[in-house]
This record gives C-alpha cells, sequence and structure tokens, in this order.
C-alpha cells in the first residue's frame, strides 16, 4: 500500500485523524531511537505534499535533547566544539535523530555540518540560539524545563502540558530563521513549522518543517496535534544510549 499524501498547505481535521494514526504505525519495526526518528521524519516528507504531489517539505528533522554523558563520542566531539569547553554530563543537547530533505546532505544526520548536537548549558546561551528560543518558548515550554529537566515524579505534569506550535509564516526576512543567504533564500522557503514537547523523561523533543508553500496560522496548530503520535513512537527508547551512526 503507498504511502498517503496529504495537501500540505490546506492540512485540515480529517488530515490530522488519518495522519495520526499512520505516524503510530511509522518505524513500528524499528529497534533505536534514530530509526524511530528517521522513519517518521521520511513518512512527513514524502507524505506533505504540493498542489502538484511533490514533497512541499524542503528539509524536516526531528531533535530530542539528549544528556552530554549519553551521546556517542562522535557526537560529543561535537558537541564539545560549538560551546568550546567541556559540557558537564548533564547539560542538556538538542540532538538530531533523523532529517530528511530535497538535498543528499540532509538525509543523514552525521552529514549535518552545524546541528548534530547543540548543546544547552543555560538560558543564556540558548538565547542567542535564535530558533531554538523561539521553537521552546512558541511551543508554551519554559526554557529552564529544557535546559534543566525536572525529573522522576517531576517530570509528569510537565509531559501531559498541552504545547502550542513554532509557526513562521513568512520565512525570509525572519530573525528567527538566521541562516537565510544560506538556506532560506536559495531553497525558496516560505514557512516553517515546530511541534513536539516533553517526554516522561523530562526530555523536550520536537519536529521542525521548512515548507516550499505558504502555511497559515490554522494549518500549523493543526499539525501540532501530530506532536502526540510521536511522542508515543519516542517513548520507548527516550532513556536508550544514542547509537554509533
Amino acid at each position: 500500500m503507498g504511502t498517503t499524501r496529504y495537501r500540505l498547505d490546506a492540512f485540515d481535521a480529517d488530515d490530522a485523524r488519518a495522519c495520526t494514526a499512520e505516524v503510530q504505525r511509522v518505524g513500528s519495526d524499528a529497534s533505536t531511537l534514530e530509526a524511530v526518528a528517521q522513519a517518521v521524519v521520511g513518512f512527513l516528507y514524502e507524505s506533505l505534499v504540493d498542489e502538484d504531489g511533490e514533497p512541499a517539505c524542503a528539509l524536516v528533522r526531528l531533535y530530542k535533547t539528549h544528556p552530554f554523558g549519553r551521546l556517542t563520542p562522535e557526537l560529543q566531539e561535537f558537541a564539545r566544539a560549538l560551546l568550546d569547553e567541556e559540557p558537564t554530563p548533564d547539560v542538556r543537547c538538542l540532538t538530531l535523530l533523523g532529517t530528511r530533505g530535497s538535498q543528499p546532505e540532509w538525509n543523514e544526520t552525521r552529514l549535518s555540518r552545524g546541528h548534530r548536537a547543540i548543546p544547552l548549558p543555560s538560558e543564556e546561551v540558548v538565547a542567542r540560539l535564535p530558533m531554538v528560543a523561539q521553537l521552546i518558548t512558541q511551543l508554551g515550554i519554559e526554557v529552564g524545563d529544557v535546559v534543566r529537566p525536572p525529573e522522576g515524579s517531576r517530570a509528569i505534569p510537565l509531559s501531559q502540558q498541552a504545547t502550542d506550535v513554532f509557526h513562521v509564516e513568512e520565512a525570509v526576512g525572519s530573525p528567527y530563521l538566521p541562516a537565510q543567504e544560506e538556506f532560506v533564500i536559495p531553497e525558496r522557503i516560505r514557512s516553517a513549522v515546530g511541534f513536539g514537547g516533553v517526554l516522561l523523561t523530562g526530555d523536550f523533543y520536537a519536529t521542525v518543517m521548512f515548507s516550499r508553500v505558504p502555511l497559515s496560522l490554522q494549518v500549523a496548530r493543526t499539525l501540532k496535534i501530530l506532536g502526540l503520535p510521536m511522542r508515543v513512537r519516542l517513548l520507548p527508547y527516550a532513556q536508550a544510549k544514542l547509537q554509533p551512526v
């Protein structure tokens, strides 16, 4: 059976219900967190299309915060270079788990040049990362809860909190998408949408889509429904140690 296609710029409640059921099945045979994430972003990239039936997004990515001490040695080296100092083992790193896009280098996490593992040691550091800061705050999550996630039973209320959506309706010129000359303009990005939340482990997760078709706030808020089935797919692997790529 082929993948169902959903017109991204007209994504509605009926699409959300059908797409939710499909996301819950995606990657059911996967054995690692990375495999699940890659299956999810691949599904979204192929399924969300423009009026011609072509992928509407130039790039779809899935991130999750992960303690520095539980990253692979390669990812630790990547994060260390970005921070220019030795992070403590509990420093959360926004880690790229899945990527799918129109360029060959956007289809393997190891080929990402600047986003494989972004250390978030403090709220001040997050404030210097415009897209990351807006992604967290527009979802309605406190930056402090991402930098220092609650543990144990204290994480439960946060994981059950309803989240909003990260939405950049006009990508060109947006201060929240700083890679204008390198990415937004040459790839004809019109809008960006991100959705996710907090897992029972206290870790933050989010999917971010960079669309070549304009996306209204109504569409963005409908897309955020997909954050729930993604949480269900990720949770069984949430505490697993990342695997070398």
